[in-house]
Protein backbone atom coordinates (compact mmCIF):
# COMPACT_ATOMS: atom_id res chain seq x y z
CA UNK A 1 0.00 0.00 0.00
CA UNK A 2 1.41 3.24 -0.65
CA UNK A 3 1.00 6.24 1.75
CA UNK A 4 1.64 10.11 0.49
CA UNK A 5 3.42 11.85 2.91
CA UNK A 6 3.63 9.06 5.27
CA UNK A 7 -0.23 9.76 5.79
CA UNK A 8 -2.74 7.25 5.82
CA UNK A 9 -6.37 8.25 3.77
CA UNK A 10 -9.64 7.14 3.73
CA UNK A 11 -9.73 5.37 0.39
CA UNK A 12 -6.33 3.98 0.74
CA UNK A 13 -7.42 2.97 4.31
CA UNK A 14 -10.36 0.75 3.00
CA UNK A 15 -8.40 -0.41 -0.15
CA UNK A 16 -6.35 -1.77 1.83
CA UNK A 17 -8.12 -3.75 4.63
CA UNK A 18 -10.75 -5.07 2.36
CA UNK A 19 -8.04 -6.52 0.68
CA UNK A 20 -6.05 -7.73 3.48
CA UNK A 21 -6.27 -11.11 4.45
CA UNK A 22 -5.42 -10.13 7.75
CA UNK A 23 -8.48 -7.38 8.25
CA UNK A 24 -10.34 -8.50 11.20
CA UNK A 25 -6.91 -8.12 13.23
CA UNK A 26 -5.57 -4.95 11.35
CA UNK A 27 -9.17 -3.36 12.25
CA UNK A 28 -8.95 -4.14 16.13
CA UNK A 29 -4.88 -2.79 15.90
CA UNK A 30 -5.80 0.24 14.01
CA UNK A 31 -8.65 0.98 16.88
CA UNK A 32 -6.03 0.45 19.40
CA UNK A 33 -3.55 2.67 18.36
CA UNK A 34 -6.43 5.50 17.27
CA UNK A 35 -7.52 5.25 21.11
CA UNK A 36 -3.57 6.03 21.84
CA UNK A 37 -3.27 8.63 20.01
CA UNK A 38 -6.44 10.25 21.05
CA UNK A 39 -5.52 10.23 24.20
CA UNK A 40 -2.01 10.97 23.83
CA UNK A 41 -3.11 14.46 21.95
CA UNK A 42 -5.81 14.76 24.64
CA UNK A 43 -4.70 14.42 28.22
CA UNK A 44 -1.20 14.53 29.73
CA UNK A 45 0.32 13.16 33.40
CA UNK A 46 0.73 16.31 36.01
CA UNK A 47 4.41 15.52 35.98
CA UNK A 48 4.42 16.37 32.11
CA UNK A 49 1.79 19.67 32.26
CA UNK A 50 4.20 21.04 34.95
CA UNK A 51 7.33 20.22 32.88
CA UNK A 52 5.63 22.66 30.22
CA UNK A 53 4.54 25.06 32.74
CA UNK A 54 8.03 25.50 34.04
CA UNK A 55 9.21 25.47 30.49
CA UNK A 56 6.88 28.22 29.57
CA UNK A 57 7.77 30.47 32.47
CA UNK A 58 11.61 29.59 31.89
CA UNK A 59 11.47 30.63 28.63
CA UNK A 60 13.11 27.58 27.55
CA UNK A 61 12.30 25.97 24.32
CA UNK A 62 9.91 23.44 24.11
CA UNK A 63 10.25 20.45 22.00
CA UNK A 64 7.60 19.88 19.09
CA UNK A 65 5.52 17.28 20.30
CA UNK A 66 5.02 19.13 23.85
CA UNK A 67 1.75 20.21 24.70
CA UNK A 68 1.57 23.98 25.41
CA UNK A 69 -0.85 25.51 27.60
CA UNK A 70 -1.44 29.43 26.79
CA UNK A 71 -4.16 31.96 28.25
CA UNK A 72 -4.91 34.53 26.43
CA UNK A 73 -2.58 37.44 25.52
CA UNK A 74 -4.99 40.08 24.53
CA UNK A 75 -8.66 40.69 23.71
CA UNK A 76 -8.97 42.02 20.15
CA UNK A 77 -12.62 42.42 19.28
CA UNK A 78 -16.11 41.84 20.89
CA UNK A 79 -19.24 42.25 20.70
CA UNK A 80 -20.84 43.97 23.87
CA UNK A 81 -19.98 43.97 27.38
CA UNK A 82 -21.66 45.33 30.80
CA UNK A 83 -18.29 47.60 31.96
CA UNK A 84 -17.71 50.87 30.80
CA UNK A 85 -15.04 51.86 28.48
CA UNK A 86 -12.88 53.94 30.78
CA UNK A 87 -12.50 50.82 33.20
CA UNK A 88 -11.71 47.28 33.54
CA UNK A 89 -14.47 45.83 35.44
CA UNK A 90 -17.24 43.56 33.75
CA UNK A 91 -15.18 44.06 30.58
CA UNK A 92 -14.52 41.88 28.16
CA UNK A 93 -10.94 42.48 28.64
CA UNK A 94 -10.26 40.73 32.07
CA UNK A 95 -10.25 37.58 29.56
CA UNK A 96 -6.77 38.48 29.06
CA UNK A 97 -4.51 36.69 31.07
CA UNK A 98 -4.65 34.00 34.00
CA UNK A 99 -7.54 33.87 35.85
CA UNK A 100 -8.79 36.24 38.36
CA UNK A 101 -11.31 34.87 40.06
CA UNK A 102 -11.53 31.08 39.29
CA UNK A 103 -12.06 28.52 40.77
CA UNK A 104 -14.52 31.03 43.16
CA UNK A 105 -18.21 31.34 42.45
CA UNK A 106 -20.25 34.72 42.41
CA UNK A 107 -20.86 38.07 40.66
CA UNK A 108 -16.88 39.56 40.53
CA UNK A 109 -15.86 42.64 38.89
CA UNK A 110 -12.70 41.21 37.73
CA UNK A 111 -14.52 39.30 35.45
CA UNK A 112 -15.94 39.48 31.38
CA UNK A 113 -19.91 40.08 31.74
CA UNK A 114 -22.05 40.66 28.07
CA UNK A 115 -24.98 43.18 27.92
CA UNK A 116 -27.41 40.87 28.19
CA UNK A 117 -29.40 38.17 29.27
CA UNK A 118 -32.56 35.86 29.38
CA UNK A 119 -35.07 36.78 26.67
CA UNK A 120 -36.31 40.07 28.20
CA UNK A 121 -34.42 42.30 25.70
CA UNK A 122 -36.48 40.04 22.88
CA UNK A 123 -39.59 41.38 24.38
CA UNK A 124 -39.28 45.03 25.39
CA UNK A 125 -40.27 47.54 23.27
CA UNK A 126 -36.73 48.37 21.49
CA UNK A 127 -36.64 44.71 20.52
CA UNK A 128 -36.41 43.83 16.74
CA UNK A 129 -38.36 42.07 14.22
CA UNK A 130 -36.44 38.71 13.62
CA UNK A 131 -34.58 37.98 9.80
CA UNK A 132 -36.31 35.40 7.64
CA UNK A 133 -34.13 32.76 5.92
CA UNK A 134 -32.16 32.94 9.50
CA UNK A 135 -31.09 29.31 9.58
CA UNK A 136 -32.18 27.15 12.93
CA UNK A 137 -28.25 26.31 13.78
CA UNK A 138 -27.64 29.84 14.19
CA UNK A 139 -27.90 30.68 18.14
CA UNK A 140 -25.02 33.69 18.55
CA UNK A 141 -26.01 36.91 20.40
CA UNK A 142 -22.71 37.79 21.13
CA UNK A 143 -18.86 37.22 20.33
CA UNK A 144 -15.61 38.13 22.04
CA UNK A 145 -12.34 37.14 20.01
CA UNK A 146 -8.68 36.37 21.78
CA UNK A 147 -5.15 36.20 20.57
CA UNK A 148 -2.86 33.64 21.79
CA UNK A 149 1.25 34.14 22.15
CA UNK A 150 1.85 31.01 19.82
CA UNK A 151 0.11 29.24 17.00
CA UNK A 152 -1.05 25.71 17.95
CA UNK A 153 -3.06 23.01 16.51
CA UNK A 154 -5.11 23.24 19.28
CA UNK A 155 -5.92 20.02 21.24
CA UNK A 156 -8.07 21.34 23.76
CA UNK A 157 -9.99 24.32 24.97
CA UNK A 158 -11.10 24.91 28.13
CA UNK A 159 -13.71 28.03 29.48
CA UNK A 160 -13.72 29.27 32.78
CA UNK A 161 -17.00 30.05 33.89
CA UNK A 162 -17.40 31.77 36.95
CA UNK A 163 -20.93 32.69 37.47
CA UNK A 164 -24.44 31.41 35.64
CA UNK A 165 -22.63 29.21 33.03
CA UNK A 166 -23.96 27.82 30.11
CA UNK A 167 -23.68 30.97 27.89
CA UNK A 168 -21.05 29.64 24.84
CA UNK A 169 -22.74 27.77 21.81
CA UNK A 170 -19.60 27.90 19.40
CA UNK A 171 -15.97 27.83 19.51
CA UNK A 172 -13.99 28.81 16.24
CA UNK A 173 -9.94 29.19 15.01
CA UNK A 174 -8.73 31.15 12.61
CA UNK A 175 -5.71 30.60 10.22
CA UNK A 176 -4.87 34.02 10.11
CA UNK A 177 -2.35 35.41 12.86
CA UNK A 178 -3.34 38.47 14.61
CA UNK A 179 0.89 39.96 15.20
CA UNK A 180 1.26 39.20 11.39
CA UNK A 181 2.12 41.86 9.41
CA UNK A 182 0.35 40.70 6.26
CA UNK A 183 -2.72 39.23 6.45
CA UNK A 184 -3.46 35.70 4.15
CA UNK A 185 -5.02 36.31 0.60
CA UNK A 186 -7.61 33.62 2.13
CA UNK A 187 -9.21 34.07 5.61
CA UNK A 188 -10.45 30.92 7.34
CA UNK A 189 -12.43 30.40 9.98
CA UNK A 190 -12.72 26.46 11.30
CA UNK A 191 -15.75 25.84 13.66
CA UNK A 192 -14.23 23.61 16.36
CA UNK A 193 -17.19 22.95 18.23
CA UNK A 194 -21.22 24.16 18.58
CA UNK A 195 -23.95 23.28 20.16
CA UNK A 196 -27.12 24.67 20.29
CA UNK A 197 -28.24 26.89 24.07
CA UNK A 198 -28.85 24.63 27.14
CA UNK A 199 -29.84 25.41 30.77
CA UNK A 200 -27.38 24.43 33.10
CA UNK A 201 -28.85 24.41 36.57
CA UNK A 202 -26.38 25.56 38.83
CA UNK A 203 -24.58 28.71 39.00
CA UNK A 204 -21.76 27.57 40.39
CA UNK A 205 -18.35 27.97 38.24
CA UNK A 206 -17.29 25.43 36.15
CA UNK A 207 -14.67 24.52 33.45
CA UNK A 208 -16.07 23.88 30.55
CA UNK A 209 -14.26 21.36 28.50
CA UNK A 210 -15.90 20.64 25.07
CA UNK A 211 -14.48 17.59 22.53
CA UNK A 212 -12.93 20.15 19.84
CA UNK A 213 -12.42 18.85 16.13
CA UNK A 214 -9.10 18.94 14.96
CA UNK A 215 -8.10 21.41 12.56
CA UNK A 216 -5.17 21.50 9.64
CA UNK A 217 -3.66 24.74 10.46
CA UNK A 218 -2.29 26.17 13.48
CA UNK A 219 -3.83 28.99 15.37
CA UNK A 220 -3.58 31.65 17.77
CA UNK A 221 -7.31 32.90 17.24
CA UNK A 222 -9.95 32.00 19.22
CA UNK A 223 -13.47 33.18 18.74
CA UNK A 224 -16.21 32.37 21.45
CA UNK A 225 -19.62 33.14 20.07
CA UNK A 226 -22.71 32.59 22.86
CA UNK A 227 -26.68 33.06 23.34
CA UNK A 228 -27.50 33.47 27.19
CA UNK A 229 -30.92 33.52 26.29
CA UNK A 230 -31.71 30.46 28.43
CA UNK A 231 -30.04 32.42 31.53
CA UNK A 232 -31.57 32.81 34.48
CA UNK A 233 -28.82 36.14 35.29
CA UNK A 234 -25.49 37.85 33.28
CA UNK A 235 -22.77 35.20 32.94
CA UNK A 236 -19.50 35.95 34.02
CA UNK A 237 -16.45 34.82 32.13
CA UNK A 238 -13.32 34.34 33.73
CA UNK A 239 -10.41 32.93 31.66
CA UNK A 240 -9.92 30.73 28.39
CA UNK A 241 -7.08 27.90 28.07
CA UNK A 242 -5.84 26.92 24.92
CA UNK A 243 -3.99 23.88 25.17
CA UNK A 244 -2.03 22.48 21.73
CA UNK A 245 1.04 21.66 20.08
CA UNK A 246 3.10 22.67 16.87
CA UNK A 247 3.52 20.25 14.62
CA UNK A 248 0.31 18.49 13.10
CA UNK A 249 -0.93 15.82 14.70
CA UNK A 250 -0.91 12.61 12.80
CA UNK A 251 -3.87 11.16 10.80
CA UNK A 252 -5.70 15.10 11.14
CA UNK A 253 -4.03 16.68 7.92
CA UNK A 254 -7.22 16.69 5.93
CA UNK A 255 -10.83 16.03 5.73
CA UNK A 256 -10.19 12.94 3.79
CA UNK A 257 -8.58 11.57 6.21
CA UNK A 258 -8.97 9.74 9.37
CA UNK A 259 -10.69 11.86 11.70
CA UNK A 260 -9.25 11.42 15.46
CA UNK A 261 -12.74 12.41 17.09
CA UNK A 262 -15.16 10.18 15.02
CA UNK A 263 -13.55 7.65 13.02
CA UNK A 264 -17.90 6.44 12.61
CA UNK A 265 -18.60 9.73 10.72
CA UNK A 266 -15.91 9.16 8.07
CA UNK A 267 -16.99 5.72 7.32
CA UNK A 268 -20.13 7.07 6.81
CA UNK A 269 -19.08 9.76 4.28
CA UNK A 270 -17.36 7.36 2.81
CA UNK A 271 -20.59 5.18 1.86
CA UNK A 272 -22.28 8.89 1.35
CA UNK A 273 -19.37 9.56 -1.29
CA UNK A 274 -20.57 6.00 -3.03
CA UNK A 275 -24.33 6.32 -2.69
CA UNK A 276 -23.32 10.15 -4.63
CA UNK A 277 -22.10 8.46 -7.13
CA UNK A 278 -24.60 6.11 -8.10
CA UNK A 279 -27.12 8.79 -7.81
CA UNK A 280 -25.64 11.15 -10.35
CA UNK A 281 -25.28 8.32 -12.57
CA UNK A 282 -29.27 7.32 -12.20
CA UNK A 283 -29.77 11.32 -12.50
CA UNK A 284 -27.32 11.50 -15.96
CA UNK A 285 -29.34 8.70 -17.40
CA UNK A 286 -33.06 10.19 -16.42
CA UNK A 287 -32.20 13.36 -17.88
CA UNK A 288 -31.06 12.57 -21.31
CA UNK A 289 -34.60 10.64 -21.44
CA UNK A 290 -36.55 13.51 -20.18
CA UNK A 291 -36.77 17.23 -21.98
CA UNK A 292 -39.01 18.20 -18.98
CA UNK A 293 -38.65 19.21 -15.54
CA UNK A 294 -41.85 16.75 -14.77
CA UNK A 295 -44.89 18.28 -13.24
CA UNK A 296 -42.52 20.61 -11.82
CA UNK A 297 -43.06 23.04 -14.69
CA UNK A 298 -46.80 23.49 -13.94
CA UNK A 299 -46.79 24.75 -10.95
CA UNK A 300 -47.98 28.30 -10.95
CA UNK A 301 -44.49 30.46 -10.15
CA UNK A 302 -45.68 32.26 -7.23
CA UNK A 303 -46.23 28.43 -5.56
CA UNK A 304 -42.97 27.71 -6.74
CA UNK A 305 -41.54 30.70 -5.02
CA UNK A 306 -43.43 30.12 -1.99
CA UNK A 307 -41.89 26.85 -1.93
CA UNK A 308 -38.13 28.71 -2.06
CA UNK A 309 -39.39 30.97 0.30
CA UNK A 310 -38.13 28.40 3.04
CA UNK A 311 -34.75 27.58 1.94
CA UNK A 312 -31.62 29.45 3.40
CA UNK A 313 -29.36 31.56 1.84
CA UNK A 314 -26.81 28.88 0.89
CA UNK A 315 -29.40 26.24 0.19
CA UNK A 316 -31.23 28.80 -2.77
CA UNK A 317 -27.42 29.52 -4.34
CA UNK A 318 -26.95 25.84 -4.49
CA UNK A 319 -29.94 24.94 -6.37
CA UNK A 320 -29.65 27.71 -8.75
CA UNK A 321 -27.16 25.24 -10.31
CA UNK A 322 -29.31 22.58 -10.89
CA UNK A 323 -31.37 23.81 -13.70
CA UNK A 324 -32.18 26.64 -15.77
CA UNK A 325 -36.21 26.64 -14.41
CA UNK A 326 -34.53 26.84 -10.67
CA UNK A 327 -32.15 29.13 -11.47
CA UNK A 328 -34.79 32.01 -12.77
CA UNK A 329 -36.62 31.59 -9.67
CA UNK A 330 -33.38 31.59 -7.10
CA UNK A 331 -32.06 34.27 -8.94
CA UNK A 332 -35.22 35.88 -8.40
CA UNK A 333 -34.81 39.51 -6.87
CA UNK A 334 -37.87 38.95 -4.83
CA UNK A 335 -36.00 36.13 -2.97
CA UNK A 336 -34.31 38.41 -1.05
CA UNK A 337 -36.31 41.48 0.11
CA UNK A 338 -34.86 40.43 3.65
CA UNK A 339 -31.34 39.39 3.28
CA UNK A 340 -29.98 38.25 6.47
CA UNK A 341 -25.98 37.19 5.75
CA UNK A 342 -24.35 37.68 9.67
CA UNK A 343 -24.59 34.05 9.82
CA UNK A 344 -22.02 33.29 7.17
CA UNK A 345 -20.42 36.18 8.58
CA UNK A 346 -17.00 34.15 8.20
CA UNK A 347 -17.44 33.85 4.39
CA UNK A 348 -18.95 37.40 3.64
CA UNK A 349 -15.69 38.81 1.09
CA UNK A 350 -15.64 40.50 -2.12
CA UNK A 351 -16.25 38.01 -4.08
CA UNK A 352 -19.91 37.04 -2.10
CA UNK A 353 -21.25 40.20 -2.48
CA UNK A 354 -20.29 40.51 -6.17
CA UNK A 355 -22.06 37.39 -6.59
CA UNK A 356 -25.26 38.06 -4.92
CA UNK A 357 -25.43 41.91 -6.25
CA UNK A 358 -27.66 41.44 -9.07
CA UNK A 359 -30.37 39.09 -6.90
CA UNK A 360 -30.02 41.93 -4.22
CA UNK A 361 -31.65 44.97 -6.56
CA UNK A 362 -34.71 44.77 -4.67
CA UNK A 363 -33.67 43.68 -1.03
CA UNK A 364 -35.53 46.12 1.94
CA UNK A 365 -33.53 44.34 5.25
CA UNK A 366 -29.70 43.86 5.09
CA UNK A 367 -27.59 42.18 7.72
CA UNK A 368 -23.80 42.77 7.39
CA UNK A 369 -23.42 42.29 11.13
CA UNK A 370 -19.80 40.97 12.33
CA UNK A 371 -19.04 41.13 8.61
CA UNK A 372 -15.98 42.42 6.69
CA UNK A 373 -13.23 42.21 9.43
CA UNK A 374 -9.62 41.29 8.56
CA UNK A 375 -9.78 42.68 5.39
CA UNK A 376 -12.16 40.12 3.38
CA UNK A 377 -14.66 43.58 2.85
CA UNK A 378 -13.37 46.42 0.89
CA UNK A 379 -14.65 50.19 0.97
CA UNK A 380 -14.60 49.73 -2.58
CA UNK A 381 -16.65 46.30 -2.60
CA UNK A 382 -19.37 47.40 -0.27
CA UNK A 383 -19.80 50.96 -1.76
CA UNK A 384 -20.64 49.60 -5.64
CA UNK A 385 -23.11 46.90 -3.53
CA UNK A 386 -24.81 49.60 -1.94
CA UNK A 387 -25.48 52.18 -5.15
CA UNK A 388 -26.75 49.35 -6.87
CA UNK A 389 -28.70 48.05 -3.80
CA UNK A 390 -29.37 50.55 -1.42
CA UNK A 391 -32.09 52.26 -2.93
CA UNK A 392 -34.89 50.49 -1.71
CA UNK A 393 -33.16 49.59 1.75
CA UNK A 394 -35.37 50.24 4.47
CA UNK A 395 -33.20 48.08 7.60
CA UNK A 396 -29.36 47.80 7.04
CA UNK A 397 -27.74 45.95 10.25
CA UNK A 398 -23.71 46.63 10.47
CA UNK A 399 -23.22 45.75 13.66
CA UNK A 400 -19.52 45.12 14.80
CA UNK A 401 -18.42 46.09 11.03
CA UNK A 402 -14.60 47.06 11.41
CA UNK A 403 -14.53 47.94 8.06
CA UNK A 404 -16.56 50.66 7.52
CA UNK A 405 -14.99 54.27 7.38
CA UNK A 406 -16.32 58.13 6.71
CA UNK A 407 -16.59 57.13 3.04
CA UNK A 408 -18.88 54.33 3.49
CA UNK A 409 -21.38 56.20 5.94
CA UNK A 410 -21.41 58.98 2.96
CA UNK A 411 -22.23 55.96 0.46
CA UNK A 412 -25.09 55.37 2.92
CA UNK A 413 -26.42 58.75 3.23
CA UNK A 414 -26.68 59.25 -0.40
CA UNK A 415 -27.68 55.96 -1.64
CA UNK A 416 -30.01 54.60 1.09
CA UNK A 417 -32.73 57.66 1.40
CA UNK A 418 -35.04 55.86 1.94
CA UNK A 419 -33.38 53.96 5.24
CA UNK A 420 -35.75 53.45 8.64
CA UNK A 421 -33.53 51.86 10.28
CA UNK A 422 -29.20 51.91 10.96
CA UNK A 423 -27.56 49.60 13.23
CA UNK A 424 -23.64 50.80 14.22
CA UNK A 425 -23.46 48.87 17.48
CA UNK A 426 -19.94 48.39 18.48
CA UNK A 427 -18.65 50.05 15.32
CA UNK A 428 -15.72 51.48 17.15
CA UNK A 429 -13.06 52.18 14.73
CA UNK A 430 -15.77 54.43 12.70
CA UNK A 431 -14.05 57.89 13.39
CA UNK A 432 -16.02 60.99 14.61
CA UNK A 433 -16.73 62.93 11.42
CA UNK A 434 -18.35 59.68 9.70
CA UNK A 435 -21.04 60.25 12.09
CA UNK A 436 -22.31 63.49 10.14
CA UNK A 437 -23.36 61.64 7.37
CA UNK A 438 -26.06 60.23 9.28
CA UNK A 439 -28.22 63.69 9.52
CA UNK A 440 -28.69 63.29 5.90
CA UNK A 441 -30.83 60.36 6.60
CA UNK A 442 -34.20 62.39 7.20
CA UNK A 443 -36.27 59.18 7.26
CA UNK A 444 -34.41 57.48 10.37
CA UNK A 445 -36.89 55.71 12.87
CA UNK A 446 -34.30 53.81 14.66
CA UNK A 447 -30.52 54.23 15.15
CA UNK A 448 -28.03 52.74 17.29
CA UNK A 449 -24.97 53.84 18.25
CA UNK A 450 -23.86 51.86 20.93
CA UNK A 451 -19.90 51.83 21.91
CA UNK A 452 -19.04 54.19 18.88
CA UNK A 453 -16.91 57.54 18.99
CA UNK A 454 -19.94 59.55 17.78
CA UNK A 455 -19.36 62.86 19.05
CA UNK A 456 -22.30 65.89 20.76
CA UNK A 457 -21.96 67.95 17.07
CA UNK A 458 -22.62 65.50 14.74
CA UNK A 459 -25.40 64.05 17.59
CA UNK A 460 -27.24 67.45 17.85
CA UNK A 461 -26.88 67.51 14.02
CA UNK A 462 -28.59 64.16 13.74
CA UNK A 463 -31.39 64.97 16.30
CA UNK A 464 -31.88 68.22 14.47
CA UNK A 465 -32.92 66.53 11.07
CA UNK A 466 -34.28 62.91 12.19
CA UNK A 467 -36.79 64.32 13.54
CA UNK A 468 -38.49 60.88 12.72
CA UNK A 469 -36.95 59.11 15.32
CA UNK A 470 -38.89 56.87 17.56
CA UNK A 471 -35.72 53.94 18.81
CA UNK A 472 -32.30 55.27 19.88
CA UNK A 473 -29.33 53.80 21.55
CA UNK A 474 -26.76 56.02 22.88
CA UNK A 475 -25.39 53.52 25.30
CA UNK A 476 -21.56 53.48 26.33
CA UNK A 477 -20.94 56.58 23.51
CA UNK A 478 -18.18 57.95 25.84
CA UNK A 479 -16.99 60.81 23.49
CA UNK A 480 -20.50 63.06 23.93
CA UNK A 481 -19.48 66.02 26.23
CA UNK A 482 -22.79 67.01 27.53
CA UNK A 483 -25.71 64.84 27.60
CA UNK A 484 -27.92 67.13 28.77
CA UNK A 485 -27.83 69.42 25.75
CA UNK A 486 -28.31 66.16 24.20
CA UNK A 487 -31.52 65.50 26.06
CA UNK A 488 -32.49 68.51 25.80
CA UNK A 489 -32.62 68.61 21.65
CA UNK A 490 -34.30 65.19 21.79
CA UNK A 491 -37.33 67.14 23.74
CA UNK A 492 -37.11 69.35 21.40
CA UNK A 493 -37.19 67.79 18.43
CA UNK A 494 -37.52 63.80 18.39
CA UNK A 495 -41.18 63.95 19.70
CA UNK A 496 -42.32 60.36 18.79
CA UNK A 497 -38.84 59.02 20.14
CA UNK A 498 -40.25 55.68 22.29
CA UNK A 499 -37.25 54.00 23.05
CA UNK A 500 -33.79 55.67 24.75
CA UNK A 501 -30.65 54.17 25.64
CA UNK A 502 -28.12 56.34 27.66
CA UNK A 503 -26.85 53.24 29.27
CA UNK A 504 -23.59 54.20 30.93
CA UNK A 505 -23.60 57.95 30.00
CA UNK A 506 -22.08 60.42 32.74
CA UNK A 507 -22.78 63.44 33.12
CA UNK A 508 -26.92 63.78 32.19
CA UNK A 509 -28.59 65.34 35.36
CA UNK A 510 -32.09 66.30 36.82
CA UNK A 511 -31.90 68.81 34.07
CA UNK A 512 -31.68 66.59 30.56
CA UNK A 513 -34.42 64.04 32.54
CA UNK A 514 -36.76 66.66 33.09
CA UNK A 515 -36.70 67.57 29.18
CA UNK A 516 -36.53 64.23 28.10
CA UNK A 517 -39.95 63.72 30.35
CA UNK A 518 -41.70 66.97 28.80
CA UNK A 519 -40.49 66.78 25.29
CA UNK A 520 -40.69 62.85 24.93
CA UNK A 521 -44.54 61.84 26.49
CA UNK A 522 -44.12 58.70 24.48
CA UNK A 523 -41.33 56.98 25.86
CA UNK A 524 -42.43 53.06 26.93
CA UNK A 525 -38.46 52.41 27.33
CA UNK A 526 -35.65 54.35 29.17
CA UNK A 527 -32.37 52.98 30.38
CA UNK A 528 -29.90 55.20 32.85
CA UNK A 529 -28.17 52.22 33.98
CA UNK A 530 -24.76 53.42 35.85
CA UNK A 531 -25.63 57.08 35.20
CA UNK A 532 -24.26 58.50 38.76
CA UNK A 533 -24.35 61.86 38.11
CA UNK A 534 -28.79 61.36 38.70
CA UNK A 535 -29.84 61.71 42.92
CA UNK A 536 -32.82 60.78 43.60
CA UNK A 537 -33.00 63.98 46.24
CA UNK A 538 -33.55 66.54 43.09
CA UNK A 539 -36.37 64.98 42.57
CA UNK A 540 -35.89 63.39 38.96
CA UNK A 541 -37.19 60.07 39.10
CA UNK A 542 -40.50 60.84 40.42
CA UNK A 543 -40.48 63.48 37.80
CA UNK A 544 -40.68 60.92 35.22
CA UNK A 545 -42.63 58.75 36.80
CA UNK A 546 -45.06 61.45 36.47
CA UNK A 547 -44.48 62.28 33.45
CA UNK A 548 -43.86 59.21 31.55
CA UNK A 549 -47.27 56.85 32.13
CA UNK A 550 -46.16 55.09 29.06
CA UNK A 551 -43.34 53.62 30.63
CA UNK A 552 -42.58 49.38 29.87
CA UNK A 553 -38.91 49.36 31.14
CA UNK A 554 -37.08 51.42 33.06
CA UNK A 555 -33.05 50.69 34.03
CA UNK A 556 -31.88 52.65 36.88
CA UNK A 557 -28.79 49.70 37.88
CA UNK A 558 -26.61 50.56 40.22
CA UNK A 559 -27.98 54.22 41.23
CA UNK A 560 -27.72 54.10 45.01
CA UNK A 561 -30.29 56.87 45.43
CA UNK A 562 -33.22 55.10 44.44
CA UNK A 563 -35.64 55.61 47.75
CA UNK A 564 -38.93 54.42 48.72
CA UNK A 565 -41.00 57.15 47.46
CA UNK A 566 -39.21 56.84 43.63
CA UNK A 567 -40.90 52.99 43.84
CA UNK A 568 -43.84 54.66 45.36
CA UNK A 569 -44.65 56.98 42.07
CA UNK A 570 -43.40 54.63 39.72
CA UNK A 571 -46.30 52.17 41.02
CA UNK A 572 -48.33 54.77 41.62
CA UNK A 573 -48.31 56.46 37.70
CA UNK A 574 -46.17 53.73 35.52
CA UNK A 575 -49.36 51.39 34.95
CA UNK A 576 -47.84 49.33 32.21
CA UNK A 577 -44.20 49.11 33.94
CA UNK A 578 -43.29 45.38 33.27
CA UNK A 579 -39.33 45.88 34.19
CA UNK A 580 -37.44 47.63 36.34
CA UNK A 581 -33.91 47.27 37.08
CA UNK A 582 -32.97 48.50 40.76
CA UNK A 583 -29.86 46.45 41.08
CA UNK A 584 -27.11 47.38 43.37
CA UNK A 585 -29.48 50.34 44.99
CA UNK A 586 -29.48 50.95 48.74
CA UNK A 587 -31.84 48.96 50.67
CA UNK A 588 -35.32 50.60 50.97
CA UNK A 589 -38.46 49.34 52.54
CA UNK A 590 -41.58 49.18 50.51
CA UNK A 591 -45.14 49.59 52.04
Amino acid sequence: MHVSRGYLTVSNFIIHIWTSPAFPMLTVLSMFYYIYLRRRARTATRGELMNHRRAIESNRPLPINVELVQYAKEVLDFSSHYGSENSMSYTMWNLAGAPNVYPSSGDFTQTAVFRTYGTWWELCPSARLPFTRTPPNFHSQDYVELAFEEPVFPTAIHVLETYHPGSVVKILACSASPYSQNLPADVRWDVLWSEAPTKVNSPQARQFSPCIKQINFPTNLIRLELNSSLLDYYTELDAVVLHGVRERPLLSLSTTMIAMDDLDDDEDEETDDGLDCLNKQFSATTFRKSTTNGYFDKLPYELIQLILSHLTVPDLCSLSQTCKLLYQHCCDPLQYIHLNLQPYWANINDTALEYLQPRCVLVQWLNLSWTGNRGTISVSAFSRFLKVCGSELLRLELSCGHFLNETCLEVIAETCQNLQELNLSSCDKLPPPAFNHIAKLYNLKRLILYRTKVEQTAMLSILNFCSELQHLSLGSCVMIEDYDTVASMMGAKCKKLRTLDLWRCKNITENGIAALASGCPLLEELDLGWCPTLQSSTGCFAKLARKLPNLQKLFLTANRSVCDSDIEELAANCINLRQLDILERNLFRLK
